[in-house]
């Protein structure tokens, strides 16, 4: 993970979503072995930027912080600069900031989910009439 002195706050581009609740598809980006950036780490980075904390991200989507700082490193590893940028407490407080790289990359990745479920769109409504309707309450 980078640590920094201090954080920069940048702000994300207008067109940078949200977390989302349910999307179909769930977009995972694969690259040989590696799985840079799915909807959960998506998610967790957005929470990141919405926050400015690690921690509160973490509480924000009701994970621990032990499992959101291992998602966001291992995250960041897989980049060439880092998505999310950490200050270690003090004084002054700590805090996270996702980075000009990390908001490109969520807008990057958005732009390949969007495009994944308008290309699928007919064919998950298709499928969707099979289900039962206690399964299609619960998606």
């Amino acid at each position: 993970m980078a640590k920094t002195s201090s954080i920069k706050a940048v702000k994300p581009p207008v067109s940078t979503k949200g977390g989302r609740k349910t999307r179909l598809p769930r977009v995972q980006v694969l690259f040989g072995a590696v799985f840079p950036l799915g909807p959960g780490k998506a998610a967790l980075i957005e929470a990141v930027g919405r926050t400015g904390s690690i921690s509160a991200a973490a509480r924000e989507m009701g994970m621990s912080y032990r499992r959101a700082w291992s998602l966001i490193d291992a995250a960041n590893r897989c980049f060439k600069k880092p998505l999310v940028e950490t200050a270690t407490g003090g004084r002054g407080g700590g805090g996270a900031a996702v980075t000009e790289v990390g908001y490109e990359v969520l807008r990057r990745y958005r732009d390949i989910e969007d495009k994944a479920v308008a290309a699928i769109k007919t064919e998950v409504q298709d499928l969707s009439k099979f289900l039962a309707p206690e399964a299609k309450r619960q998606g």
